[in-house]
C-alpha cells in the first residue's frame, strides 16, 4: 500500500510507532471492506483515539530539526492511518469535524499541484476550491477545543499549504483583462472535451471536429479585433489566450492523428487510468445510492502511485524511455480527471451516517416525486396521496422517541433526515390542501371520508396493505449484499 522507496524508520521509537500504525491500518481497511454491516462511531472512534496517541508519542521522540527531515515511511503509514480515518469520518456522518477535513485537503492538494504544473485552469475551477477551503477552515476552528492539538496543528499546517497555493493561482487569473476571461474559460473547457472524446471507448471524429470549429471561430474573433477594448487595444493578457488557443488547436490535431491510440507500452497504465476514470464516472452519477466515502481510498491511493511514479513530471516505460507528448496529455488528463472525481465525491458527501443513509435516499427520492407532482399541477383526487402518504407513515414508525435508531445507537445525520421528513410531510399537506380548496366532485367525497377514516394514509385495512406492499421496505437493519435502495 505504500511506495517502496521511503526510507525506514530512524530508531527504535519511530519503528515501534510504525508497528502500531500498521495494525491500525490494516483495522481500517478491514472495516472499510466489511460490507455486512453499516460503519458505526463505535469502529472508529477507538482507532482515532490510538492513532493521535501515537502521534504524541512521535512528535515527543522526534526533535524540531528532525522534524524537517525527509519524510520516511512512518509518516506514509501515518498518512494511510489519517486518509482513512478520514473517509471513515465521512462515512459515519460526520462530515463537519476536524478528522474528516484531512481527506479532503490531500485531494485539494493534488488538484492545486496539478493546475499549477499544467497551467490551465478557469475561475470556476477555483471558485469550488476556495469555499471549501474556507468551509474546511471553520471546520477546523469549531472543533479546536474538543479536538487533539497535534491533529488541529497538522490540519492548520496542510490548509495554509493549500492557501497559499489556491492565492498564487488566483493571481494568474488577474492578468486577464476582460473580456478575455470568459474566453479564456472557453479555451479550457474546449480543451478537456477534446481530451474526454479521446478517452472514451469509442473514438468520435466528428465531435473533434465540431470542437475544432469553435476553436476556429474563436481563432477568428481575434483577427477580427471583436476582443478588443473600446480604445482599439488588445486587453492584457491576449497574448496568452493566443498561446492557449493554439495549444487547443494542436492538440485537436494531435487527437485527430492518434484517434485513441494508445502505444502497448504504456498500454497497461492507460488501462488502470481509465478504470478509475470510468468508476469515479459513475460513482458521481449514482453516489447517493453507491457511495461509500471510505471506498475512496483505494482509488486514492492507486492514483497515489501511479502519479508519483513520474520523472521530472513524465512517465518512462520498461526501457526507460520518455512518453511522447500525446501519452503524457492523455495519461495526465485521466489522472487529474479522476482527481477531480474524488474531490466531488467528497464535498457532496452528505452528512448523514451510512446507517441512516438509506432512509435519507427515500426521502430525497420521495420529495422530488412530490415537488413534480406539484409543480405539474397538483394531484385531482386525495387517493392520488396515498402511496406518499404510506411511504412517509411507515419511515415515521421507524423512529424511537423522535430518533431513527440502528443497533441501539443514534446514527449521525438525524437532523438532516427528520428535516427531509418534515419537508415531505409538508408537501404533501399543501397537495391535500390544494385538493381540498379546488372544486367538488362527486367522486371525490367518498374519497375523503376513507382517507379520514384510515387516520389519512390510507381507504381500508386491505388497500391499505396492498398499497404498503407495492412500496420498497424500509428498515434500519445489517447492510444488504447490495447498496443500491429501491425507489419510490
Amino acid at each position: 500500500m505504500d511506495t517502496p522507496s521511503f526510507p525506514p524508520p530512524r530508531d527504535e521509537t519511530e519503528k515501534h510507532v510504525l508497528e502500531k500504525l500498521i495494525v491500525i491500518r490494516d483495522k481500517l481497511l478491514l472495516l472499510k471492506q466489511d460490507r455486512k454491516t453499516y460503519m458505526q462511531k463505535q469502529h472508529v472512534l477507538p482507532l482515532y483515539r490510538e492513532t493521535i496517541e501515537l502521534v504524541r508519542q512521535l512528535n515527543e521522540a522526534r526533535s524540531a530539526s528532525q522534524a524537517e527531515l525527509e519524510e520516511n515511511r512512518v509518516d506514509r503509514v501515518l498518512d494511510s492511518c489519517f486518509q482513512l480515518l478520514s473517509l471513515s469520518f465521512m462515512t459515519i456522518g460526520q462530515n463537519n469535524t476536524a478528522p474528516a477535513a484531512y481527506a479532503l485537503t490531500s485531494s485539494i492538494k493534488r488538484l492545486l499541484d496539478h493546475l499549477a504544473e499544467v497551467d490551465l485552469f478557469s475561475a470556476k475551477d477555483l471558485e469550488s476550491i476556495t469555499e471549501t477551503l474556507n468551509q474546511l477552515v471553520r471546520n477546523v476552528q469549531n472543533a479546536s477545543t474538543d479536538t487533539s492539538p497535534y491533529l488541529i496543528t497538522l490540519l492548520t499546517n496542510r490548509l495554509e499549504t493549500c492557501k497559499r497555493a489556491l492565492d498564487s493561482l488566483c493571481k494568474r487569473l488577474d492578468r486577464l483583462q476582460e473580456p478575455l476571461p470568459q474566453v479564456h474559460e472557453k479555451l479550457i473547457s474546449i480543451l478537456r472535451s477534446i481530451s474526454s472524446t479521446n478517452t472514451r471507448p469509442k473514438f468520435s471524429s466528428s465531435d473533434v471536429k465540431s470542437l475544432r470549429d469553435q476553436l476556429e471561430e474563436i481563432s477568428a474573433n481575434f483577427r477580427s479585433g471583436a476582443y478588443k477594448t473600446p480604445e482599439g487595444k488588445y486587453p492584457a493578457g491576449s497574448e496568452e489566450v493566443d498561446t492557449l488557443l493554439r495549444k487547443c488547436l494542436l492538440w485537436a490535431d494531435i487527437v485527430l492523428e492518434r484517434r485513441g491510440v494508445i502505444p502497448e507500452s504504456f498500454k497497461s497504465k492507460y488501462d488502470v487510468l481509465v478504470r478509475i476514470r470510468n468508476d469515479l464516472e459513475k460513482l458521481s452519477m449514482t453516489s447517493k445510492w453507491a457511495l461509500r466515502e471510505a471506498d475512496l481510498y483505494d482509488y486514492q491511493r492507486q492514483l497515489d502511485r501511479i502519479d508519483e511514479s513520474r520523472v521530472d513530471g513524465n512517465w518512462l516505460d520498461e526501457d526507460g524511455n520518455k512518453a511522447e507528448l500525446y501519452v503524457q496529455r492523455t495519461l495526465l488528463y485521466l489522472v487529474r480527471r479522476s482527481y477531480g472525481y474524488i474531490y466531488f465525491l467528497m464535498v457532496s458527501s452528505n452528512p448523514v451516517s451510512e446507517a441512516l443513509q438509506p432512509v435519507f435516499n427515500q426521502l430525497q427520492t420521495l420529495k422530488k416525486c412530490l415537488i413534480e407532482v406539484k409543480n405539474s399541477g397538483g394531484v385531482s383526487s386525495i387517493r392520488e396521496l396515498y402511496p406518499y402518504s404510506l411511504k412517509l407513515n411507515s419511515i415515521d414508525n421507524l423512529r424511537v422517541d423522535g430518533k431513527f435508531m440502528f443497533n441501539g445507537d443514534i446514527p449521525e445525520g438525524q437532523g438532516s433526515v427528520n428535516e427531509l421528513l418534515a419537508e415531505c410531510y409538508e408537501l404533501c399537506y399543501e397537495l391535500r390542501v390544494a385538493v381540498e380548496t379546488s372544486p367538488p366532485k362527486d367522486e371525490d367525497t367518498d374519497d375523503e371520508e376513507q382517507f379520514e377514516a384510515a387516520g389519512g394514509y390510507g381507504t381500508s385495512e386491505t388497500e391499505a396493505e396492498e398499497l404498503a406492499a407495492s412500496l420498497a421496505d424500509t428498515k434500519l437493519e445489517a447492510r444488504p449484499e447490495t447498496r443500491v435502495e429501491t425507489a419510490v
